[in-house]
């Protein structure tokens, strides 16, 4: 069980953040390995994990957007900072909208193999269209009202598993002009509300239900998801102008792939 529960946290961790899908790598254990829903509290754990992450690569320019956002509310004036907070609040909106309104749906229906397999690569796909087309001149300070809303409205489709949030809004911001660092700045600074949002929510169900918890694979699943997760915002990051998108491209490709076949033979 505790091996298990590393190698899904490592899974969580190191997908949740590359624009590779983390569902189409979750599915991978399950279908081959017969393993067993670790539940909730363990989702909880691997989902806070990341956030917690995500939070401490970017500390400092979380603390001054939150500065500046708070100044902003009290008659405080607008600065970069403000406005890419407020973004970041605008782009979180079409995603909870649609998954408080459909979230049920896609769950009934869209959580298989097939649509998985579909989505790694048909979006995989347009990411490698969307980064040879781009301009890629922008800052993610450069982006108005517009941008954020169409870069929720790409987060929000990612909510069709196989997607990649992390994949989707990537190309989303390439699309909009951003530089290949500046749309994963702007996508790892909007995982931030949606993981805390979509946490919580997991969290108030397991309340409601409560059930026999493993603190041990929960620890786990918190310290490694946070440890792999952090590693992988550092290592993506550094290496992204280096080496583009397309080995990402390629990867989902393969992945894609390896699932068809798996879904066929299995």
């Amino acid at each position: 069980m505790e091996v298990q529960a590393v190698l899904l946290a490592l899974i969580q961790g190191f997908t949740e953040f590359l624009p590779i899908s983390s569902s189409a790598h979750l599915i991978l254990p399950s279908v081959l390995l017969g393993w067993r829903d670790q539940g909730m509290a363990f989702d909880v754990a691997v989902h806070l994990g990341s956030l917690l992450a995500v939070l401490h690569y970017f500390r400092a320019e979380v603390r001054n957007m939150a500065r500046a956002w708070w100044r902003s509310l009290f008659g405080g004036g607008h600065c970069a900072e403000s406005r890419l907070a407020w973004g970041i609040v605008l782009a979180t909106v079409p995603a909870c909208v649609v998954g408080l309104l459909l979230g049920d749906l896609i769950a009934a229906y869209l959580r298989s193999g097939w649509v998985i397999a579909f989505a790694t690569v048909v979006f995989g796909l347009l990411l490698w269209w969307a980064d040879r087309r781009a301009a890629q001149v922008k800052s993610e300070y450069q982006t108005g009202w517009r941008a954020a809303l169409m870069l929720g409205c790409a987060q929000a489709l990612a909510l069709i598993p196989g997607t990649s949030r992390s994949g989707i809004t990537l190309t989303a911001g390439l699309m909009l002009g951003l530089t290949r660092q500046a749309a994963a700045r702007y996508s790892f600074l909007m995982s931030i509300p949606i993981i805390f949002l979509a946490g919580s929510h997991q969290a108030r169900d397991l309340l409601a239900s409560p059930s026999v918890m493993s603190w041990s694979a929960i620890g786990v699943g918190v310290l490694v998801s946070f440890a792999s997760a952090l590693a992988c915002i550092h290592v993506f990051l550094a290496l992204l102008n280096r080496i583009g998108v397309l080995p990402f491209v390629l990867y989902r490709l393969g992945l894609g792939a390896v699932l068809v076949t798996v879904l066929l033979f299995a």
